[in-house]
């Protein structure tokens, strides 16, 4: 089991800041869901912890070691992608086998490792098959498999499920549910812009906007205690209400569990004042 500390993290391309100062702490076994908008740098993020994009600024740490210099093949992390990125002319079991044999592992550790993923992933009777010969959600396992025989401290998974049509994501959905029931030993880091994904499947969520952490909660909390507005309407489907403000200050306030309207209403409201 591995940890991970995030310590002001941020990341710039020029004079362009897109990550903002990330201060985040996930604990072992944990199942964290980055969620946001398009732009919000939710991907940047796990690319940057993968090894993929170097740190600007700031200080990060998986299980106890600084790894703000260390390359991605030394992290200890596997990821899965949005692509599948499976090779057409290889069967699942080299498919799953290849970065295993790349290593030069021994054969008798291949063959475990392999068949212990197909089996947790339900692609034993696919084993001999091409990629070609299996369906959208099949090959989504796969690239899973691929990564669950490198035996990582983190998985990393990059909106793996938005090449998959509606009933396959709620399927493959499932078995990502079950695979971390399965593991649950393992850390995960899943990143998706869709918010349905996030309430389903996290332990809890960091809402990201604009390069910076809105809220970080567990989906429940998120839902009934928002800490602000852009949370409020972004977590929920359909997004919760937002009321127009009477008064002298003017402005939006979401309903939740803790406000609470006089009945009736003042005069003030009833002018919309």
């Amino acid at each position: 089991m591995t940890a991970l500390d995030l310590q002001s993290i941020r990341k710039s391309y020029g004079s362009i800041e897109v990550i903002k100062g990330i201060d985040l702490k996930i604990e072992d076994g944990e199942f964290i869901v980055f969620v946001g908008p398009s732009g919000c740098g939710k991907s940047t993020l796990l690319r940057m912890i993968a090894g993929l994009e170097n740190i600007t600024a700031g200080d990060m740490h998986i299980g106890g070691a600084r790894v703000n210099d260390i390359p991605p093949s030394q992290r200890g992390i596997a990821m899965v992608f949005q692509s599948y990125a499976l090779y057409p002319h290889m069967t699942v079991y080299d498919n799953m086998a290849f970065g295993m044999k790349i290593a030069k592992a021994p054969k008798e550790e291949i063959d475990k490792r392999v068949k212990g993923a197909a089996e947790i992933l339900q692609l034993t009777p696919y084993l001999d098959r091409l990629p070609k010969a299996l369906s959208g959600g099949q090959r989504q396992r796969v690239a899973i498999g691929r990564a669950i025989v490198r035996n990582p401290k983190v998985f990393l998974f990059d909106e793996p499920l938005s090449n998959l049509d509606a009933a396959l994501r709620v399927a493959t959905r499932i078995e990502i549910a079950k695979l971390k029931s399965s593991m649950p030993e393992s850390t995960m880091i899943y990143v998706t812009h869709d918010q349905v994904e996030a309430m389903t499947l996290a332990d809890r969520i960091v809402v990201l906007s604009a390069g910076h952490i809105e809220q970080v909660g567990a989906p429940i909390e998120l839902y009934e205690r928002p800490a602000n507005l852009f949370v409020a309407r972004f977590i929920g489907s359909p997004p919760q209400d937002a009321l127009p403000k009477a008064g002298r200050k003017p402005g939006l306030h979401w309903v939740n569990a803790t406000s609470t309207f006089p009945s009736p209403p003042p005069k003030s409201c009833r002018d919309k004042q």
